[in-house]
């Protein structure tokens, strides 16, 4: 807590009085165009990572950045929490991108590929089922996303494209798709090399976001279909 009081200090002392335009726009409203969905590991910091303001990103953070599927109705299949926040981001707010942003050494995947046994945590059990999905396919092994990586990294990459087909479970997220007006996208952070990799599907695996490939990714973005371009 004294490292809090402290950066909330400094905070308020050296940062605020270049943000208080951006406060005072924000308490109007938010106009984010991303929901950002990573795990709760305090080594993954979303707007540091993406040198984003407040009012940028709709984060919503959780044990192994699982999205447990919708079932009949489009109601969640366990906790509503993300559920809602998928629910409010996609029809009220203009959310044009959703990722899921899995990363290494995530202790959910060692705790999943170790059977998600975890003694005393009951809750923390039934949440890692979830990752049952991403667990078989590790076990298939038919894919080569996450080649030569530790099983529990290679775990971890299986595990955001298993949560991107979760999304599409939901009902707003299909209608979306359909439309041409939401894309997802898969991320995986290498805490080491501080490195994002992101999903290539004509590769079929991860590969490092960098100045050639976040070049390439702005270039398809500037090559979006028409009825995405017409909700910005």
């Amino acid at each position: 807590m004294k490292k809090l009081i402290r950066g909330l200090l400094d905070f308020q002392r050296h940062t605020l009085p270049s943000y208080r335009a951006t406060f005072a726009r924000l308490a109007k409203g938010q106009s984010p165009d991303c929901l950002f969905i990573s795990c709760s590991d305090s080594r993954v910091v979303p707007n540091l990572l993406v040198s984003t303001d407040p009012g940028d990103l709709f984060t919503v953070r959780n044990v192994g950045n699982l999205v447990p599927p919708a079932v009949t109705g489009g109601q969640h299949s366990a906790d509503r929490g993300e559920a809602a926040a998928i629910e409010f981001s996609l029809g009220f707010l203009p959310i044009e991108d959703v990722v899921v942003c899995g990363h290494s050494s995530c202790g959910a995947m060692k705790a999943i590929l170790a059977g998600g046994n975890v003694d005393g945590a009951p809750n923390l059990e039934q949440w890692l089922a979830h990752g049952a999905p991403s667990m078989k396919a590790l076990r298939q092994n038919n894919s080569q996303v996450g080649e030569g990586l530790p099983d529990a990294d290679r775990l971890s990459q299986l595990n955001v494209l298993a949560q991107l087909e979760h999304l599409k479970t939901y009902p707003i997220v299909r209608d979306r798709l359909a439309a041409g007006t939401l894309r997802l996208h898969g991320w995986w952070f290498d805490i080491g090399a501080a490195q994002v990799h992101a999903y290539r599907e004509d590769l079929g695996r991860f590969v490092p976001i960098d100045e050639t490939e976040g070049e390439r990714l702005l270039t398809s973005l500037a090559e979006e279909p028409p009825a995405l371009r017409a909700v910005q």
